[in-house]
This record gives C-alpha cells, sequence and structure tokens, in this order.
C-alpha cells in the first residue's frame, strides 16, 4: 500500500515540475524595477531648473495679468526688472495701487534681463513689439517670449536651459 508523505519518492515527483519562476513572476519583478528605477529618475531632477521653470511659468501669467489690466485701464504698464530701493526684485509700473502684482521672485538668486531693452511695455496697445526675458538662476538660463500677439511662454529651445552649453 503506498503512502504519500514527505520524504517518499514516489511524492518527489511534483516537486521536480516545479522548479523555476513562472512568467508571471518574472512580470511582477520586472514591473517593481521599472517602478523603482522612474521614481529614483524622478528624485535626481535638478531643482534649479525645476525652481527656474516655475519661475518663468509665474512670470508669464503676471505678465499676462498685467497686461489685461493695460488694456482694460487703457493705462501704460511696464515691466522692470532689477532691485529698486525698496527691496522689490522687478515691478510693474503703472498699476494702480488696488491692481499690486509680486515684486519678488519665489528664490531670491533668480535674475532677469530684457534682451534688446530695460523694460518691458504690456499695453494699452492690443499689439505690442516682440519681446524677450532671459531668467537666470546661477547656471541655468531660461527665456520667455512674446511676438506681439501671443501670450508670454517659455521658449523650448534646449540650448537656452544652460548658459555652459549656450552659443554666445
Amino acid at each position: 500500500m503506498p503512502i504519500s508523505v514527505p520524504g517518499n519518492r514516489r511524492g518527489g515527483r511534483r516537486s521536480l515540475a516545479r522548479r523555476g519562476f513562472t512568467l508571471i513572476e518574472l512580470l511582477v519583478v520586472i514591473a517593481i524595477i521599472a517602478v523603482s528605477v522612474g521614481v529614483v529618475s524622478l528624485a535626481l531632477r535638478d531643482d534649479r531648473a525645476a525652481m527656474l521653470e516655475e519661475e518663468a511659468a509665474r512670470l508669464a501669467a503676471l505678465l499676462e495679468m498685467a497686461r489685461a489690466e493695460a488694456r482694460v485701464a487703457g493705462a501704460t504698464v511696464r515691466w522692470v526688472p532689477g532691485e529698486d530701493a525698496n527691496g522689490n526684485q522687478f515691478r510693474f509700473v503703472g498699476l494702480t495701487a488696488a491692481q499690486t502684482l509680486p515684486t519678488r521672485w519665489l528664490d531670491p538668486r533668480t535674475t532677469a534681463e530684457v534682451r534688446g531693452a530695460s523694460l518691458v511695455v504690456l499695453g494699452p496697445e492690443a499689439i505690442l513689439p516682440p519681446q524677450r526675458i532671459v531668467l537666470r538662476l546661477q547656471e541655468r538660463e531660461l527665456e520667455l517670449a512674446s511676438d506681439g500677439l501671443a501670450p508670454f511662454a517659455v521658449l523650448t529651445q534646449p540650448a537656452a536651459l544652460d548658459v555652459a552649453t549656450a552659443p554666445r
């Protein structure tokens, strides 16, 4: 009478058939590795580049708000970069006291330069001249531009992101 107990040779046939990993187990391990690599690559992103992108998006929104206020009020509004006597890092000239906008960068190391001028004209005309603003945070650089009709937007030029590789 055959008895199936641990150590019985007849029961060993099952254990021989169960060697290795199944396809599902291998796919689960590969998926875990892929997710881990993705999380690590996101964690290694340059903080200065992310901060500069945030500054550029914020400045573009501020410029468009000031442009809209200039059109509504029929007044000339200008954006002037650079510190003033009050410690403002940039300012909007021509807005009323009720229309105050921020005057400081999120990161105090951020600087701005208007290409070809000392300030940006925001209105009241609907069509403005093309204008460009270069934002810098340490060795990083980003450029905002408007052709005069379209809103200010970040230019997506890979060479413009890093001062060390940008042609002069």
